[in-house]
């Protein structure tokens, strides 16, 4: 059975799209499984932020195919861990946990380079050129550290 992770931002077109495109290259295809989704629904359907796609593409990595969605309740039994880009991501999607069971499963993505100091991962939507950049070296990171935890946990 696959280990299924879940990365979270807002609209699910620019962060979280890298999140998971970014830790996919990182594990096994044949044991994990990495989804993206939005606390918001208005990109729902829609493919990655164009800036995203790009810096991704920059880096080897193809999210194109990738479509928005919206989090929902279900996703905290599906997914065995969800990361989330920032505070307000996490409110959002610890408000829907019905226990605390759901409520473990939920982590702010940079904890696992600055752990529990709830950085966020800075939204580059209205954000400066090198945004997209400097948010993918980030995840980058932290990527790199989620995946060598998974995969000695479930390797």
């Amino acid at each position: 059975m696959s280990v299924k992770i879940l990365m979270v931002c807002l609209g699910n077109i620019c962060r979280s799209p890298l999140a998971e495109g970014i830790l996919a290259s990182k594990l096994p295809k044949d044991k994990f499984i990495v989804d993206s989704a939005g606390t918001g629904a208005w990109h729902s359907g829609n493919q990655p932020d164009a800036r995203s796609i790009a810096v991704a593409k920059k880096h080897q990595l193809d999210i194109s195919t990738q479509r928005a969605r919206l989090f929902k309740v279900e996703d905290f039994e599906t997914f065995d861990y969800i990361y989330v880009m920032d505070k307000s991501n996490f409110r959002d999607v610890i408000r829907l946990a019905k226990n605390d069971e759901q409520k473990e499963k939920v982590e702010i993505i940079l904890n696992e380079l600055y752990p529990d100091e709830n950085v966020d991962v800075p939204d580059p939507y209205y954000g400066i050129d090198n945004g997209f950049e400097m948010v993918f070296q980030m995840l980058d990171e932290a990527c790199e550290i989620i995946a060598s935890k998974l995969k000695a946990n479930h390797g």
